[in-house]
């Protein structure tokens, strides 16, 4: 039972961490105009770096809450960063969460926890052969190509930050779904990983995806960005699991059904979400003719 409130305790811990590195990063990259050489603007950002150092803290308090407990204990608590992200982001920009806001991410966050409890997939072959990625990759690459290109070309923030949110996120589960199968061969041949493709597919996706994350902060609000980046990670390794490493997850009737509901609630939630942020600001500016006051930068 201690280990149970240890590992409860941890996990909430991390996702804090989480939410601050987010929040610090979404702030940093707000500050960057576009046509500005982002990633080079980042690292001499000092809040930057905070962010950084936070997704770290926020990794090693994870390890350790799934070394004390249970995957199926952890990883829904880990959403929970939404709800700790979304107030603190507001009140940098100088403004009050609206309640529907507060209602959406609560949705958001007890549908993505029921989409990994009741899918509770099970270990796959992590070592298919190339044959069987082929498909899946161009399909993978065709919606995460769509996302980015969307997000780059639109002009509506919220919208582009859910879509660079999204892409990001999706290449986060192709990530992590290549993860254990690198990890693995990493102990037991080390050559053998580094001829590996999917070593380098694996820092390829990661390295785009974080790319990616980091812009969809840049052209938008966090209510956007990180709602997406939250869904797509799991949604993109569901995807990879189940149609290249022979993950299945609960089939039955009831299951398949709430799974359903949950990711049709996740998808809803995040493009409220996503428009929450615009609504609120117009009404605003027409309740008090200006603006409302801007997210504070490092200049």
């Amino acid at each position: 039972m201690t280990a149970s409130w240890l590992s409860i305790a941890l996990a909430l811990v991390s996702a804090f961490l989480f939410a601050c590195a987010s929040v610090a990063q979404q702030s940093a990259a707000a500050s960057v105009p576009e046509g500005t050489s982002l990633l080079s603007a980042l690292i001499r950002s000092p809040r930057w770096w905070v962010g950084v150092l936070g997704d770290g803290g926020g990794y090693a308090v994870q390890i350790a809450a799934l070394w004390v407990g249970s995957v199926l204990v952890v990883q829904p608590l880990l959403v929970t960063a939404l709800l700790f992200a979304l107030p603190m982001s507001a009140k940098l920009a100088g403004r009050a969460l609206p309640a529907s806001t507060w209602a959406l991410a609560f949705l958001l966050a007890a549908a993505l926890a029921v989409f990994i409890v009741v899918g509770d997939p099970s270990e796959g072959d992590t070592d298919a052969p190339l044959s069987d990625w082929i498909v899946p990759l161009i399909i993978a690459a065709v919606v995460i190509g769509g996302a980015a290109v969307g997000g780059l070309l639109l002009r509506t923030p919220g919208a582009r930050a859910l879509l660079l949110g999204a892409a990001g996120g999706l290449l986060f589960g192709l990530a992590a779904a290549l993860t254990k199968f690198v990890t693995d061969l990493v102990e037991s041949d080390l050559l053998g990983a580094l001829a590996a493709w999917q070593t380098y597919a694996l820092v390829g996706s990661g390295a785009l995806g974080f790319y990616l994350q980091q812009r969809a902060f840049q052209v938008g609000p966090l209510s956007a960005s990180l709602p997406a980046v939250t869904i797509g990670e799991p949604l993109g390794a569901a995807f990879i699991g189940i149609a290249v490493l022979d993950e299945r997850i609960r089939t039955d009737g009831a299951s398949l059904a709430i799974i359903a509901v949950a990711v049709f609630v996740m998808v809803v939630t995040t493009i409220r979400l996503s428009r929450t942020q615009a609504s609120t600001r117009i009404e605003t500016e027409t309740m008090d003719g200006a603006s409302a006051p801007p997210i504070a930068t490092d200049r």
